[in-house]
């Protein structure tokens, strides 16, 4: 009789035990995004909250994360770096979040570094200045998917030199990433032969460049280097051509998206930048070991959104699959994210390169993670 009243009652018991397992199991991954989906920067931000959505569904539909679903909570940060902080804020104390993805833009994500760092949360930045990740002894949960902007210069230096090009103007946007754009092109200038005889300036809202390429013009350089992202590109494009400066415009790797091209029109003809190979992967030869992961990614996602996702949405991708990799790996807990990234990841095909990080190099690309392209017949091409 007694026997008979308890296995009811193990039975319930273990319904509960078994219950409490498989609701834990399915507790979701939860994975922070801040993206300038507004304001300035949202040329950035939009490639890359698509990206990072589409990827959730597909990681989620074939198993998760060992079996937990994943959940991208995303903030905008509107493109401003206050904003930027309190999304971190949110994401670290309310919702938990194993590791964050981005912020978008340089400068957005120096604020948001010190806020991740006292948290002991990985950053995997979007953005590309040299600082995000350096030096590395102060940037230990801090990670990068873009290429430094130190690779970008020395691989226009190095194209320059082979066009005998040895003088240039450089004209920058006064930002975050457009100061660490022209820091790396005066730092790196003289070890590589190169000589800046203009150097000049412009704010992010300017609509006319017209007197500072005036300048480069009457200087004798060789050549125009422009450091921007945004509208600051198309308008030095347009003030160039007409000008009929009759020199090279080198853009950074800032040039990467097709509406760049859409809205400068014909002035982007000619136009030159060190780019992800995300922009020409159909140009690439098949046994190129980025080609398989670019094609799938550049299709799917043209095939969702009807626009391509040009070289920002491959930073959201990569910073997103790192972590995820990491997690399936070593398990969710933030330092075993951490320290995956940092120690495992060698030779690993992204969107923006082959990444090898170490404990060095929390960006784990060089220069020969670009192609140098210029803009021809509407389209981009690979220089040879």
């Amino acid at each position: 009789m007694r026997m008979s009243r308890f296995l009811p009652m193990a039975a319930a018991l273990m319904f509960i035990v078994l219950a409490a397992v498989n609701g834990h199991a399915q507790e979701p991954v939860k994975i922070g995004a801040i993206f300038s989906v507004t304001g300035a920067a949202s040329f950035l931000g939009e490639p890359e909250k698509n990206t990072v959505l589409m990827l959730k569904e597909q990681i989620n539909k074939s198993g998760g994360i060992n079996g937990r679903p994943v959940e991208i909570i995303i903030e905008d940060s509107k493109s401003d770096e206050s904003a930027a902080v309190l999304a971190a804020k949110k994401l670290i104390e309310r919702d938990k979040v194993i590791a964050i993805i981005g912020p978008s833009t340089t400068g957005e994500s120096m604020a948001v570094i010190p806020i991740a760092t006292k948290a002991q949360v990985p950053l995997i930045s979007a953005a590309a200045g040299a600082g995000i990740t350096q030096p590395v002894k102060d940037r230990y949960w801090i990670f990068k998917t873009a290429q430094y902007d130190t690779s970008a210069v020395e691989a226009i230096y190095a194209h320059l030199k082979r066009q005998g090009i040895t003088k240039v103007g450089i004209v920058s946007v006064t930002t975050g990433f457009g100061d660490a754009g022209r820091k790396a092109l005066h730092d790196m200038a003289k070890q590589s032969g190169i000589t800046i005889v203009s150097d000049e300036r412009y704010g992010p809202k300017d609509a006319d460049m017209t007197a500072q390429l005036t300048k480069i013009k009457a200087s004798g350089a060789q050549a125009v280097i422009n450091w921007s992202i945004g509208p600051g590109q198309v308008v030095v494009a347009k003030n160039w051509t007409a000008l009929k400066m009759g020199i090279p415009l080198y853009q950074s790797h800032g040039w990467g998206s097709r509406k760049n091209i859409e809205l400068a029109g014909k002035a982007a003809e000619g136009v030159i930048a060190p780019l992800s190979r995300l922009v020409v992967w159909n140009k690439l030869p098949d046994k190129h070991p980025q080609k398989a992961l670019l094609r799938q990614y550049s299709q799917s996602y043209e095939a969702r959104f009807k626009s391509e996702p040009g070289a920002f949405g491959g930073y959201a991708h990569d910073a997103l699959m790192l972590v995820v990799e990491a997690a399936k790996k070593a398990g969710t807990d933030r330092k075993a994210v951490r320290d995956h990234i940092e120690n495992q990841v060698k030779k690993w095909p992204g969107t923006s390169g082959v990444f090898t990080m170490s404990p060095n190099d929390h960006c784990g690309l060089d220069k020969t993670a670009f192609e140098m392209v210029v803009v021809k017949n509407g389209d981009w091409q690979i220089l040879k």
